[in-house]
Order: C-alpha cells, then structure tokens, then sequence
C-alpha cells in the first residue's frame, strides 16, 4: 500500500508492502509490533530498534498523528494513494491556508507558552510545550497564522483534546505610503 507522509513541510513516499518499507524509493527491512495496552510500538527499521508512541490526531483525511521517539515529539499526516488521488480529482482534503485552534494531542502538563496574542507565526513554529508521561512534546503551528487566544499557561494541566490556542488567519500588510 502507497501513503504519502508529510513531516516538517516534507512529504516522503512510502510504500509499505510486507516486511519490506520503500521510502522515496529506497527499500528498507521494517517490522513494527504494538506494545499491548499502551500508544507504544516496536519498531525495527534496516536493523535498528525505536520505541515510538503514537497518538491519533483529530483529522479524517489526511491522517494526522503525534509520534514520540527519542525523546521528541513529531507531527506528522498521512494519506494513502487512493484518497490522495480522490482528493486531487475533487479538490477536497486540503487543509485551511491559515489559522485553526491547536488542541493537546494527550493529558499532561503545560511547561510552557512558546507564543504570545497578536503574534504572527509560520508552519511549524513552536506554540506550546506539554509534558506528558515524562517527555516534553512541542506542539508546533500546522499553518501559518496570528495568534487569537492563548487558552492556557504554564503550569496548568490539561486533558486530552483541550484547546491550547486559536491561530487567527493572517492578515495581508497594509500598504505603507
């Protein structure tokens, strides 16, 4: 089966077909096994062992997920090949140019705000820090934006799909002269 995983603004090709897993074309041994009654799993990927957490973020198509391994924390979105074509022939999938609220992905503990009201910022820029079962995870931007609201602050605890902050669209410069 083909996806098409986005990470950091970098989509990579992955076909995944038995022990085998081609990435961008190049093919590697992978087995990947669930840690029964936790978000871990085990993988071993072209002979090295990762312990990654993963967790379901809100999203029907693309699939977004919070990935946790060696002691950070990823976003990532997948599409399989056949919803992506789909998506292309209707144009329906593409997320929002700007703006959106940023939800915990997991109870935990905020460390800190990363941003302020009125703040612009970019794809990928840093919000909020959540700590949740000893790993600090930054929950970064998805698109850019201005921040609206902060929900929460340093210290505080929050439950899983807690709004942390609403990213405004951005608005266009106004003309100098």
């Amino acid at each position: 089966m083909k996806y098409f995983v986005t990470l950091r603004a970098r989509t990579y090709e992955i076909d995944v077909g038995g022990a085998v897993v081609t990435v961008d074309g190049e093919p590697f041994e992978a087995h990947l096994a669930t840690v029964p009654g936790t978000p871990l799993y085990h993988l071993l990927l072209a002979g090295q062992s990762w312990t990654v957490a993963a967790q379901s973020l809100d999203g029907v198509a693309p699939l977004r997920w919070a990935l946790g391994a060696v002691g950070e924390r990823f976003e990532v979105e997948a599409v399989d090949d056949r919803t992506r074509q789909i998506q292309a022939l209707t144009g329906r999938g593409k997320a929002p140019s700007s703006g959106g609220v940023v939800k915990a992905p997991m109870p935990g503990l905020v460390v800190r705000v990363e941003v302020a009201v009125g703040q612009q910022v970019d794809i990928g820029a840093g919000l909020v820090v959540v700590e949740a079962m000893k790993m600090e995870n930054e929950l970064r931007a998805t698109r850019p934006g201005v921040v609206q609201t902060i929900h929460v602050a340093a210290g505080q605890t929050v439950d899983k799909g807690a709004p942390l902050v609403t990213l405004g669209p951005l608005q266009n410069a106004e003309p100098s002269g």
